[in-house]
């Protein structure tokens, strides 16, 4: 049997998801059917373990070989209100047989543990979808609470979806009624009982999730038991029960990756990576110097695990002083790093030009959300591309790199290392919450597959006078990359004076002359545009008149858009910034091959002021800032009709 399972709206990366091949039902086992794709949204209170559960169901996914891409989406408090639409937690992940880019647009299977859970997503939920509800919450006062008149259970509202009530409470509840716990401690672990249930509908591992139990509740093991056996039971329920009559199957995506040895990865944990193998391959201590802010916090947690890789964190009491030390730490010779979102950005600011002044190697992690102000903590934006690139006083230029995938992070943060070791400059490293949060299949690399990132130290004297005496110049410049030495406090005649106010070129020492200062200004900005920075790719099989260019976390929602339009027959080129400032050298003449050209950016058109100011480009903007990514079939759209204008 073959059938469709969605519409071509709920795709994000091309052909609609199918049934694939014939179902098989052995004796006395259900139907299973084989689907290439599926998109599964969890929601429910923040309290209701949402992001746990899906992050186990992700693991299991991951270990089984899909390739997969996921969302979380939850509110800036720690305990919303509960059962209200603003507390209501989600996550969201999309795997499939074969290579994907995006989270999906909308879910084949919505789980809903409350009324609000599934008042709050309902609108993503294409029609024939599978909607499975926690019926012991559908309560009238829970009702009320988020605006139902009637249980949409019961009132015929929900009669297009195939709709799957089932008391996860109560079954919990009875699944643990020998353990002793009260019904309150019990009710806890009916995330658990959806997850069995789903890993069994889907044909999930399970024996991660069970070690991964026993490992969380280590020193409760009452508590470990209590949700294994939640788990199994939930799991045991899908295989019981006659309302679930069909279960899916979802090849591991055999063709979709190259041979190499893959995990699981968010973009946040790829970056703390990537810091520490950058660290190691420059034979450098690794600092960070860090203020919790969300959504950059789990780098720091990350990288305090690390103490044996020479990584040393410190958390410091604001924005201001984790930055200061960080720059202390370069001063001294450790790869160090800052790691913030766009609030602490604006603090940092002053921090950043003094590391331009005093030319020395420091990584800016700017992990985006949504502003102004504290904004919207837990949601995602581009909107601090501006900032970066000009958010400081005075001439102050700094290189900016930005990732495009959760993996990708890994090879961002080393290569914002190499340029900031390199050119003795701070960077910026422009992730954001999408990225940070998400995560997807990862390859892990071999030890000799990433770059030398080996730093000489000034050792000696590097200028001669012309009375003929040798002496350590610390503002006398490589002239390739026009770094200057870096010199670690404590090397015996290398003594010199550092600070903020204006060095004289070459000697370092303190200079108020209009034409040392107009030739420094010229210098510091040579070299951040002398970067060596590879040229721009373009994916353009059919030679198009319409450039969609993007940068960022947009890649998976316009390369799953390209694809789209290309299967439908239109003819579109798609190229990706990495690098951001310098720009490649052949962007410009990339961009007067085109007719037209559209940058979709989530924010209100920053990359395209950029480009248009610098290329004289008519540059389109596509934009969106309501602290969610793009969705594929918006993107077609809106290319279709930029390809048709």
């Amino acid at each position: 049997m073959t059938s469709q399972v969605s519409s071509p709206a709920e795709q994000a990366d091309g052909a609609d998801s199918t049934l694939v091949g014939e179902q098989r039902k052995p004796a006395g086992v259900k139907d299973v059917h084989r689907l290439d794709r599926v998109i599964i949204r969890f929601a429910g209170d923040s309290g209701d373990g949402m992001q746990l559960t899906g992050d186990r169901f992700t693991s299991e996914t991951a270990s089984f070989g899909n390739d997969l891409s996921t969302l979380p989406n939850f509110p800036a408090e720690i305990r919303a209100p509960a059962g209200t639409l603003p507390g209501v937690s989600s996550f969201q992940l999309h795997f499939a047989d074969h290579d994907i880019l995006t989270p999906g647009d909308a879910p084949n299977v919505l789980v809903a543990m409350n009324p609000a859970a599934l008042k709050a997503n309902i609108g993503d939920v294409p029609r024939g979808a599978e909607i499975i509800v926690n019926t012991d919450e559908f309560t009238k006062r829970a009702l009320q609470k988020v605006g139902y008149p009637a249980s949409p259970l019961d009132d015929g509202s929900l009669d297009g979806y195939s709709l799957h009530p089932v008391p996860l409470t109560t079954l919990t509840v009875e699944a643990l009624k020998d353990f002793g716990l009260t019904r309150k401690e019990a009710e806890r672990s009916k995330n658990m009982f959806a997850l069995g249930l789903l890993s069994w509908m889907y044909h999930r591992p399970t024996e991660g999730t069970e070690k991964f139990l026993k490992t969380k509740f280590a020193k409760k093991p009452d508590i470990a038991a209590a949700n294994i056996a939640a788990f199994r039971a939930g799991w045991n329920f899908g295989e019981t029960t006659e309302d679930f009559a069909v279960s899916y199957e979802v090849a591991p995506a055999a063709t979709a990756f190259p041979t190499g040895t893959y995990r699981n990865i968010s973009g946040n944990l790829a970056l703390s990576y990537g810091l520490v193998a950058a660290s190691r391959q420059a034979d450098l201590p690794l600092f960070l110097g860090s203020y919790p802010i969300t959504p950059a916090s789990d780098i720091l947690h990350e990288l305090s695990r690390h103490k044996n890789f020479g990584v040393r964190t410190f958390q410091a009491e604001d924005e201001i002083a984790g930055i200061g030390a960080a720059l202390g730490a370069a001063f001294g010779g450790s790869l160090a790093v800052t790691t913030t979102s766009g609030p602490g950005v604006a603090l940092k600011s002053e921090t950043i030009g003094l590391a331009v002044s005093m030319e020395l190697p420091l990584l800016v992690l700017d992990i985006q959300r949504g502003g102004p102000s504290t904004g919207l903590p837990t949601k995602t934006e581009q909107a601090d591309l501006l900032q970066a690139m000009f958010g400081r006083n005075g001439e102050a230029p700094v290189p900016i790199v930005a990732p495009c995938t959760p993996a990708d992070c890994f090879d961002a943060a080393i290569e914002a290392a190499r340029i900031a070791l390199t050119y003795r400059t701070p960077v910026m490293l422009l992730s954001d919450g999408y990225l940070a949060n998400g995560s997807e299949p990862w390859r892990i690399p071999d030890i000799d597959e990433l770059p030398d990132l080996t730093v000489q130290f000034a050792q000696g004297p590097n200028h001669t006078l012309d009375d003929g005496s040798e002496v350590f110049w610390p503002y006398k410049r490589d002239p390739q990359t026009l770094a200057r030495p870096w010199a670690i406090p404590g090397t015996p005649g290398l003594e010199h004076r550092i600070g903020g106010i204006e060095k004289q070129d070459g000697t370092g020492n303190i200079s108020y002359d209009p034409a040392n200062h107009d030739f420094m200004v010229r210098t510091r900005q040579a070299k951040i545009d002398g970067i060596d920075v590879p040229d721009l790719d373009v994916d353009d099989p059919h030679e198009a008149r319409t450039l969609v260019l993007g940068w960022g976390s947009t890649f998976g929602p316009i390369t799953a858009a390209v694809r789209r339009l290309r299967a439908s027959g239109e003819s579109i080129a798609q190229a990706h910034l990495r690098h951001l400032n310098p720009f490649p050298r052949n962007l410009g003449a990339v961009l007067e091959r085109y007719d037209r050209v559209v940058i979709p950016e989530m924010n209100l058109g920053q990359l395209a002021t950029l480009v248009r100011a610098k290329y004289l480009v008519d540059a389109h903007s596509y934009n969106q800032v309501n602290g969610m990514p793009f969705k594929a079939e918006q993107l077609a759209t809106a290319l279709k009709e930029a390809i048709d204008g």
